[in-house]
């Protein structure tokens, strides 16, 4: 490990904002899989574009799917480039205690995975984070060669799958389940461990794109995507995200279940580059929406997962049990669950914020994060 000196680094606010909107967009990702009877076993949709309230729901789920994750990936690895730069102010080892960082990741994200949610995204964060916290450091030639490898790999496997699919080989399909509309708690938990394989599997598989987008994140930020001066390369992402990514996008959502993968996997992460280049560059003023978004923001990983619990505590059976009981009424019920719980959240961390300085996850974290570090003095 090397020794380290820089020039201080100041918050970037709009920051703060785009984890927000990434938090809400996993939601809308996540919240057709929440208020669908068979739970995770509806990750790939089954609705008929022919009618309207299929044509919505594919229409919404193309919206989301997959864009919000590639954004917080981005983010992330904009967090690990702040990181290096904190470490290089304070002349600081790297990645030194950067490494028990990720493992508090993982560890969140395996509760996560267990208690909450079949498909978490922190522990693949965490993986991917161990690994890209020896390559930050590197230089912009090595960094980008990185960024091309781990992509080429990422799309050979991407283009496997696409090719099975469509030639009727593989299938993603899974069986009808009651385990979420009736099953307890319990019984959720250990179908969790059971098959932990088939639910871990999209974590273990992106991890190569996660390194590629986690150390373009840290690309982006260092050639001052964020900055007042940086308006140009932010319309050029917006041009590469929505005159390339969107309309190509659109496409794969409507081309049946053959394309899911490269409708997931491959356009979404051009799709995240516009909208990294569009927030930062429409950010004005100070109003209660732009508060609330902030606010969640800056308590991401609480909502994160808080938001996942009141979902599932909402529709599943040992919950309210509501994905069975307005089931004739999606997608439209659905819509209203995703606005009403991303609402809430932004209301409860504003809250929070005036009388705490982290979340409540985050201030968990960080007393973890120090605990060992005191013992070290």
């Amino acid at each position: 490990m090397t020794q380290l000196q820089a020039t201080p680094d100041s918050r970037i606010g709009a920051l703060d904002v785009l984890r927000g909107v990434a938090i809400f967009g996993t939601l809308g990702t996540n919240i057709w899989i929440f208020t669908d009877p068979n739970g995770p076993a509806s990750f790939l949709p089954a609705t008929d574009p022919t009618t309207l309230p299929g044509a919505v729901e594919t229409t919404l789920r193309a919206l989301a799917n997959g864009k919000f994750l590639a954004l917080l990936t981005l983010l992330f690895g904009v967090g690990l480039e702040l990181q290096y730069r904190s470490a290089l102010r304070r002349g600081g080892r790297w990645p030194g205690w950067y490494l028990w960082r990720a493992a508090l990741l993982f560890v969140e994200g395996l509760l996560h995975y267990l208690l909450i949610f079949e498909f978490d995204v922190l522990m693949s964060y965490a993986v991917t984070s161990l690994l890209v916290a020896h390559l930050v450091g590197r230089s912009e030639r090595a960094v980008s060669w990185w960024i091309g490898v781990t992509t080429a790999v990422h799309l050979l496997f991407i283009a496997l799958i696409t090719g099975a699919l469509l030639a009727g080989n593989a299938s993603l399909r899974t069986e009808p389940t009651a385990l979420y509309a009736h099953g307890s708690w319990p019984q959720q938990v250990a179908a969790r461990i059971d098959d932990w394989l088939v639910y871990r599997a999209e974590a273990i598989f992106v991890v190569p794109m996660s390194i590629a987008l986690f150390l373009l994140g840290a690309k982006l930020h260092r050639a001052g995507a964020f900055a007042p001066e940086g308006q140009r390369l932010r319309n050029r992402l917006m041009i590469i995200g929505f005159g390339i990514g969107a309309p190509l996008n659109l496409l794969t959502a409507f081309a049946g279940p053959g394309w899911f993968m490269v409708d997931r996997y491959v356009l979404p992460p051009l799709v995240a580059l516009g909208l990294l280049g569009l927030i930062p560059s429409a950010v004005r003023g100070s109003g209660p929406l732009l508060r609330g978004m902030t606010s969640v923001g800056r308590t991401a990983l609480s909502c994160y997962v808080l938001q996942n619990l009141a979902a599932a505590a909402l529709c599943y059976g040992w919950g309210l049990g509501l994905a069975v009981r307005l089931d004739a009424w999606r997608p439209w019920w659905t819509i209203v669950a995703w606005a009403a719980i991303s609402a809430a959240f932004m209301l409860l961390s504003t809250w929070w914020l005036r009388h705490h300085r982290r979340g409540p996850l985050e201030a968990a974290w960080h007393r973890a994060y120090l605990l060992p570090q005191r013992s070290a003095r």
